[in-house]
């Protein structure tokens, strides 16, 4: 019998992104003093970014996968508000699946450019949806903005096991997250000598995971996808209630 490679699953990538998703929600909301927990934390929206397009590119029926993912964005909306904001609207900040759902439409724009056959339009389509991503990441407020909706786009435009890949994912996940998105910065002291790193710059490390990823499913059920997509609103709204009942 031949031996296995070492890779992790489809399904192991979504149990890490949901760990680490749970840790950075756990520091917003009940032990805000261990800052350890959203730098580990910054791994899960690259992961899940990842398999935003490994979905669209796998899925049998895109209408069905885009209902799913919008029902659950309006369901998350509350759960999420109450977790950012402790009130049941909060405009200045959207839920991630809305990014998701943006990034989906791009991606299906660049697809059909695609299918033209022609280098120009693919190119320029490129360039055009990741302007637009951009902006309407900001306009609309979505989770991770603007660069959340890039890091899904660096994903598909780096599709794939070749070391050019590999290097433009690099490449791009440090430049979204350590110069556009930034956030909070830390010292730490090596040799004598003082170092600034960017909090953020921690998503970088989610590719450690990723790479790992060799295009096998696991044992993948319907039970473990709507597992998957009422972990979501669910665990915040736990953590909602908890942090509530501590500090009232």
């Amino acid at each position: 019998m031949e031996k296995r490679k070492f890779d992790i699953s489809s399904v192991g990538l979504h149990i890490f992104a949901m760990i680490f998703m749970l840790m950075d929600h756990m520091w917003a909301t009940v032990f805000t003093n261990a800052q350890w927990l959203t730098q580990v934390g910054r791994l899960a929206f690259p992961i899940f970014a990842f398999m935003i397009v490994e979905g669209y590119t796998h899925t049998k029926n895109l209408k069905k996968y885009v209902l799913r993912l919008l029902i659950f964005a309006v369901i998350t909306e509350i759960p999420f508000n109450l977790m950012v904001s402790n009130r049941v609207s909060y405009y200045p900040h959207q839920n991630v699946l809305w990014t998701f759902l943006i990034s989906i439409g791009l991606i299906h724009l660049n697809e059909l450019a695609r299918k033209k056959n022609k280098i120009w339009l693919t190119l320029i389509t490129m360039a055009g949806t990741s302007v637009l991503g951009y902006f309407i990441g900001y306009i609309t407020f979505v989770d991770y903005n603007g660069g959340g909706i890039l890091m899904v786009l660096l994903f598909y435009f780096f599709r794939g096991r070749k070391w050019w890949c590999f290097l433009g994912q690099l490449a791009g996940l440090y430049y979204i997250n350590v110069e556009l998105l930034q956030g909070l910065c830390f010292e730490v002291e090596l040799f004598g000598h003082s170092f600034e790193i960017v909090q953020q710059g921690f998503a970088i490390l989610s590719l450690a995971f990723i790479w790992l990823y060799k295009g096998r499913q696991g044992k993948k059920s319907k039970a473990f996808q709507y597992f998957c997509y009422a972990f979501y609103p669910a665990h915040m709204l736990i953590l909602w209630l908890v942090s509530t009942l501590m500090y009232t």
